[in-house]
């Protein structure tokens, strides 16, 4: 029998991270719950682990033995065995690369690291993926690298990403990855950056260049090179990849490549970017040594010298948590190794905006797209429409499946939908929850006239009288002063019934093709409406024609901004007014 021997600072930590996390502590980024019924399978098959492994109830004199899941030491002591039974597989303090141990500092990511590091231990006592028939499991996404893990996370809750990967897939972590390409690219690159993605490729070309110059004599270069440097030609991607694989043969042997090569790209241009600046940098750190290059190098960026994955999730720090590594020397052989370590950290540890936030950070300012504002969190007490373009800070967001939000500004502090604002979707999730506070709300605005009902506007509803500024329409629809009929056998609603569909926009004609539903309720709280089947424009009596078909729903075509005189019908429901938004403040 081995004794542990714990070092003062790890049980301080310890102490620390699981018997509680400090007051106003952000929640970590789950992907899995790690409920009582995670905790005790865990601990079950840490046990059935430990007998195959030492013997039927044989344990070290030091272990724990804790299998009650309410004790505030549970995740502490699990953690604490599952390293001792390690010691046997492994060696005393040896471990796989791929070992997480205790990093992390929440109950929650600790118990999920125990998980994986434990189907690591049963891999290497039992084989790749052989357990016996009492191992209880968990879902294999748990048996993935920690980096893709948080990556994943980042994803699910700040950009409603989602893994179909079925279990049952062989290499699932390989195959999750894969799925998340196109939603990583879409969360990380700007449009701007992506058009720029042709420059950075002639720049791939012109390092590979002087790399080849540098290691073979200037225009030496190995049979079978292409040396295509045109940015219009449809194979430049693929002509570099077989340049940089032709001149890692030359310099590094036959199909020799470092451990962490990549050595492929993808039908997506930015992730074919980061495989060959990626490759690139390792093949000129393997060749000419770390940090050194050839004079004119372009991929001065050192992060673009990390695993690609690793360069992801701290794209995605930095926009989600203003991630700045800025302490680490970027000069350091293991820049990588700790940058990658801070981010993970940080994913797994979020800060509470709004505690974080320091003067000048303006992540939680955004503004009004005339969004309705209420005093209270069910909605019921209407205080006025907010105007476009007035500037707030949010505060808190409601509980999860709500769109509300509380918000401040000069004169007013408020609930409001935060999908009639311009805060980021990604900055709305990561708002601490209101729960546990109360905060007060006023509003002293020129603009705020209640408290009272949500208004039920008929004709052309409340948002004209905001952005006309003008005379307000009468309620019926006229031509050439005569009034025009309307239906009567349905029920009248207004533009913010309407769920609007975004098929197509052409910006250069201010107009959008779009696909409509009709609801009784406000289309943000409906969850049944029914199709348009009919839009007729009142001031020309014309019916407008359907463009096309969208998942069964008709599709046509109006102007951005505010429309009135239409008649726009469902089968038991019309309006006479409809809003589409430009691209621009959707």
């Amino acid at each position: 029998m081995r004794r542990r021997v714990v070092p003062l600072w790890t049980w301080i930590f310890l102490l620390v991270a699981l018997v509680g996390a400090p007051a106003g502590a952000a929640p970590a980024l789950q992907i899995v719950v790690v409920d009582s019924t995670f905790l005790f399978d865990t601990r079950a098959d840490l046990e059935t682990l430990g007998n195959l492994v030492l013997g039927e109830g044989a344990r070290p004199e030091t272990w724990t033995f804790n299998t009650d899941i309410n004790s505030t030491t549970f995740v502490a002591d699990l953690w604490f065995d599952n390293e001792q039974l390690a010691d046997t597989i492994y060696g005393i303090n040896t471990r796989p690369p791929a070992w997480l141990g205790a990093a992390g500092s929440t109950r929650d990511i600790i118990a999920r690291n125990v998980r994986h590091d434990l189907e690591l231990s049963a891999d290497q006592q039992l084989g790749v993926n052989v357990r016996p028939s009492e191992w209880r499991g968990t879902t294999p996404l748990l048996r993935c690298p920690r980096t893709l893990q948080n990556v994943l996370s980042i994803l699910v809750v700040s950009y409603d990403a989602e893994t179909t990967t079925p279990e049952s897939v062989v290499n699932y972590c390989e195959a999750v990855r894969g799925e998340i390409e196109d939603e990583l690219v879409e969360a990380v690159y700007s449009a701007d950056e992506l058009a720029q993605l042709p420059a950075r490729f002639l720049a791939i070309r012109g390092d590979l260049e002087r790399l080849a110059d540098e290691r073979l004599g200037l225009n030496n270069r190995p049979g079978g090179w292409i040396g295509n440097r045109d940015s219009n030609s449809p194979t430049l991607v693929g002509d570099l990849f077989l340049d940089l694989e032709t001149l890692a043969d030359a310099l590094l042997g036959d199909s020799t490549r470092p451990l962490d090569w990549v050595g492929g790209i993808s039908n997506t241009p930015a992730v074919s970017f980061q495989n060959l600046r990626h490759d690139l940098e390792i093949l000129a750190d393997q060749t000419l040594g770390p940090n050194q290059r050839p004079t004119g190098w372009q991929g001065v960026d050192p992060l673009l010298r990390c695993e690609p994955l690793v360069q992801n999730l701290v794209y995605l720090a930095e926009q989600t948590y203003s991630f700045a590594p800025t302490n680490i020397d970027v000069n350091a052989t293991d820049y990588c190794v700790q940058v990658e370590a801070a981010a993970n950290l940080l994913a797994e540890n979020p800060p509470v905006l709004d505690v974080v936030e320091t003067e000048g950070d303006g992540r939680l300012t955004a503004e009004s797209n005339y969004a309705f504002t209420y005093l209270d969190f069910a909605a019921t007490q209407y205080m006025g429409i907010m105007p476009g373009g007035t500037q707030f800070r949010a505060w808190y967001r409601l509980f999860a499946g709500s769109d509300m939000m509380f918000v401040s500004g000069d004169d007013f502090a408020l609930y409001v939908d935060y999908t009639f604002t311009t805060l980021p979707a990604s900055t709305f999730d990561s708002l601490p929850t209101i729960e546990g506070v109360s905060p007060i709300a006023f509003c002293d605005a020129a603009w705020c006239n209640g408290p009272g009902p949500t208004p039920t506007p008929t004709g052309f509803g409340a948002l004209s009288e905001v952005l006309g500024q003008a005379t307000p329409p009468t309620d019926t629809p006229t031509l050439n002063g005569t009034p025009q009929p309307v239906v009567t056998d349905k029920v009248q609603v207004s533009w913010n019934n309407i769920r609007v569909t975004y098929v197509q926009d052409f910006p250069d004609r201010r107009v959008a093709q779009v696909a409509l539903e009709i609801c009784r309720q406000p289309a943000q709280q409906a969850t049944a409406c029914e199709p348009v089947t009919a839009v007729t424009d009142l001031v020309t009596q014309t019916a407008q024609q359907p463009i096309s078909q969208y998942n069964s729903l008709s599709v046509f075509e109006f102007r951005y901004g505010y429309t009135t005189n239409v008649l726009i019908e469902g089968a038991t429901t019309f309006s006479n007014d409809i809003w589409i938004s430009d691209p621009t403040i959707r």
